[in-house]
């Protein structure tokens, strides 16, 4: 039986890591795309390859960049036939406190690049592909509320930017509906760099009663999601933001802090 393949951007390490493992798991063969990463990247197929059997590859690339665009696909398309599943996960973040007038204007487009029009060049070569099967599923990452445009203090660019993934991802589900292919936005909620990595089980472990489901968020909880949208029968869900946040409310922390 053909595996299907998946290309996930950042999928080296943090949440893109986990959404790897997870959909290895599932029998995907993975494309897992890098900027700096490079160790990590070739550790992971590595141990992909051995734990499951599959055929992994590993693609270095600066998704804000049209032409690492073009030759992360071109590299993938030259070893498998087909993208089935693209995840978009990479996407740069200041974690600087910022006003809008502190972003120096290579900044800002960087930002804008990165989140909203890496998905446009990526989906642009990638979705012909999936049309010719008639199948297809796309997952972009947002943030908490993203789909009602509100503003984050001190994170204008980056919100900016999602806000208008927001909205660029249900457009491709309206637009490729009639090609089976399905385009979802997942908001993660405040999932800190030590629990990009870990799983539930992890979080359980260790319960927090300042949070409100008294647990912390791990990659596991997004990964999870993501893998189960790319499940055949998950084709009448497109179109959806859906929040991941254990219900916090990560922009009024934000405005709090």
């Amino acid at each position: 039986m053909n595996k299907k393949t998946a290309l996930i951007t950042g999928g080296a390490t943090g949440i893109g890591r986990k959404t790897a493992i997870q959909l290895a798991e599932n029998g995907y063969q993975l494309v897992i795309n890098y900027r700096t990463s490079e160790a990590e990247a070739v550790f992971l197929a590595k141990h992909l390859d051995d734990r499951f059997g599959t055929k992994n590859i590993t693609v270095q690339g600066d998704v804000a960049n049209e032409e690492d665009c073009i030759r992360i696909v071109n590299e993938t398309l030259s070893t498998y036939a087909t993208v089935d599943v693209l995840v978009h996960n990479a996407g740069p973040y200041v974690h600087a406190r910022k006003k809008l007038t502190d972003y120096s204007f290579e900044e800002w487009n960087y930002l804008i690049q990165g989140n909203l029009t890496a998905v446009f060049y990526l989906s642009k070569l990638i979705i012909p592909v999936m049309r010719k099967q008639n199948w297809g599923r796309i997952i972009t990452l947002g943030y908490d509320r993203a789909e009602t445009a509100p503003g984050w203090i001190y994170r204008s660019a980056f919100a900016a930017a999602k806000t208008g993934l927001a909205s660029l991802t249900r457009t491709i589900a309206l637009e490729e509906a009639e090609h089976g292919i399905t385009a979802n936005m997942i908001c993660p909620g405040d999932i800190t760099n030590e629990w990009k990595e870990k799983n539930i089980e992890d979080a359980i472990g260790a319960r927090d009663d300042d949070l409100p489901y008294g647990r912390h968020g791990t990659g596991e909880d997004i990964a999870r999601v993501i893998a189960f949208l790319t499940n055949e029968k998950s084709d009448f869900i497109t179109g959806s933001i859906l929040p991941v946040t254990g219900g916090e409310d990560v922009l009024g922390k934000a405005l709090k802090n």
